[in-house]
C-alpha cells in the first residue's frame, strides 16, 4: 500500500490517524499543498481531482476520499474496530461522522479559504481555480460555533462521540475541533465535558503524529 498525506491539512490527519489506531505502517509520500504539488501532473496521475488523502491498496485500486479509506482499512484489519461492531453501533459511527464534517469540518473550511489570502482563487480544494466569497466566511464562523454547543450537548451524556467507545467518529471530530484554531476558534471554556474529551484524546500517540 502507498499513502499520499499532507502534514498540515486536516483531511490527511484524520487518515493518518486512523492506519495509526491501526497499528499499521504503510509507505508513505508527502504532498505539500502548500507548495501545491497536489495540482503537478506526477500527483494528478494518481489522483486527477488533486486532492489528499490517498489510499493506493496492494491491488492498485485507488482510494481518494477519507471514508473510502476507513471502510478498505477496517475490512481487511478489523482490530481494534474503529467503526462499531454490532449493526447500531456501526449506524451511529457512520452518522456521527458525517455530523462533524459536515457541520464541523465543512465551516472551518468554508470560513479558511474564503477569508485567508492563501486561498485567494483557492475557494474550493481540487483542479479548479474559484474565487473567494466574504460572506460564506462570516456563516462559517457561526456554524462552528453552533457544531460548538452540539459537540458539548453531546459529550454531556457520552463518553466517545459515538458512543461508549473511541471510533472514527472521534477521529474526525478532534481532527476538526483541533484545525479550528486556524480560524482563530477554540472550544469555549464553559463547555467543560468537551474540553475533557478533546484532552483525553490528544493524549493518545495517534493525534500526535
Amino acid at each position: 500500500m502507498i499513502f499520499y498525506d499532507c502534514s498540515t491539512a486536516p483531511n490527511p490527519r484524520r487518515a493518518r490517524m486512523f492506519i495509526a489506531e491501526k497499528g499499521l505502517e504503510i509507505e508513505t509520500r508527502e504532498v505539500s499543498i502548500a507548495e501545491g504539488a497536489q495540482l503537478s501532473d506526477k500527483f494528478r496521475a494518481v489522483n486527477p481531482r488533486a486532492t489528499v488523502p490517498v489510499l493506493v491498496t496492494d491491488d492498485g485500486t485507488v482510494l481518494t476520499e477519507n471514508m473510502g479509506i476507513a471502510a478498505y482499512l477496517e475490512a481487511r484489519f478489523p482490530e481494534p474496530p474503529l467503526m462499531g461492531r454490532i449493526p447500531d453501533e456501526k449506524g451511529l459511527v457512520l452518522m456521527w461522522n458525517a455530523i462533524a464534517e459536515q457541520q464541523g469540518g465543512l465551516p472551518i473550511a468554508e470560513t479558511l479559504r474564503n477569508s485567508h489570502p492563501a486561498f485567494r482563487d483557492r475557494a474550493i480544494p481540487g483542479p479548479s481555480n474559484y474565487a473567494q466569497i466574504p460572506e460564506l466566511a462570516q456563516r462559517g464562523k457561526d456554524r462552528v460555533i453552533q457544531f460548538f454547543d452540539l459537540l458539548e450537548a453531546r459529550l454531556t451524556e457520552s463518553a466517545f462521540i459515538a458512543g461508549d467507545d473511541f471510533t472514527l467518529a472521534d477521529i474526525s471530530t478532534f481532527v476538526f475541533v483541533d484545525f479550528a484554531r486556524v480560524i482563530k476558534t477554540r472550544i469555549p471554556e464553559g463547555n467543560t465535558a468537551t474540553i475533557a474529551w478533546f484532552e483525553s484524546i490528544q493524549s493518545r500517540p495517534s493525534a500526535k503524529l
